[in-house]
């Protein structure tokens, strides 16, 4: 195993099997539930290896989990992303927003460059499900009072190459690395009293299954405090009712998580 593994990207398949490990500890009482959640929480926030592996170090085979996880993803991953750069040509090179807007997204294939421009509208390329016809990709965009949004998927490289006069690009993504056998994608261009927001989203199916299965968790530990509160109820002779509009602070972060994911 080389040195740079606690730098690599962890895939949501890698995030599931901490998270296993972290509900077999708390059926088994090596953890309670405060500190369930704390560490729950912190495995679907993690985005290297290096940060899954900490959360079960002092768990039962949880210190394995993420160290032997590249030596079997790596190449699940390389072949999905080779399925996706196609060759030939792309769906379209080129979109103009003058007064108005456009989109990319979806199911299309990225040129090997494309092009788009933004007179006082907006515009969005949205490669969360795209093809590309090249494993490396450049998209230019000039805006002039406007702005264009580009998205990419987890695991995607991106280079920003691109200006601002009164307006900028948005850097925060230039240099992350990228899966093996990903794509590269390098976003330049002039923006003049406008922006360019480059941007790195969960593709929607992915980022809808997570949502549902945080809902099914925490919907199971409602029934389990449900069931936990009745029975001390009964042992007190008494019974405490459930306010099911009450907010605790379990509930924020959930509400909080799912606001920034979308």
């Amino acid at each position: 195993m080389t040195d740079d593994v606690p730098e690599l990207r962890a895939s949501d398949a890698d995030r599931e099997r901490v998270a296993e490990v972290l509900r077999d500890a708390l059926a088994e009482g090596r953890l309670d539930m405060a500190e369930f959640e704390e560490r729950l929480d912190a495995t679907y926030r993690a985005r290297t290896y290096g940060e899954l592996t900490p959360i079960t170090r002092d768990l039962p085979t949880g210190a394995t989990v993420a160290s032997a996880a590249p030596r079997s993803e790596a190449p699940a991953r390389a072949e999905g992303w080779a399925s996706r750069i196609t060759g030939g040509e792309g769906s379209s090179s080129w979109a103009v927003a003058l007064l108005s807007g456009f989109q990319r997204r979806g199911r299309w294939t990225v040129p090997k460059r494309f092009t788009c421009y933004a007179l006082l509208g907006g515009g969005e390329v949205d490669l969360r499900d795209a093809n590309f016809a090249e494993r490396e990709v450049v998209i230019t965009c000039v805006t002039v009072m406007g702005g264009v949004n580009v998205i990419v998927p987890p695991g995607v490289e991106v280079s920003v190459n691109g200006f601002g006069v009164m307006g900028g690009f948005d850097q925060r993504e230039d240099g992350v690395a990228g899966d093996p056998g990903a794509p590269r994608v390098i976003v330049k261009g002039f923006a003049f009293w406008g922006g360019v927001g480059v941007v790195r989203k969960l593709p929607r199916a992915e980022k809808q299954r997570l949502k549902e299965e945080r809902r099914r968790e925490k919907a199971a530990r409602g029934d389990r405090d449900l069931e936990g509160g009745s029975g001390r109820g009964m042992l007190e002779g008494r019974g405490e009712r459930s306010d099911p509009f009450r907010k605790d602070g379990h509930g924020a972060r959930e509400t909080e998580r799912e606001r920034r994911e979308d």
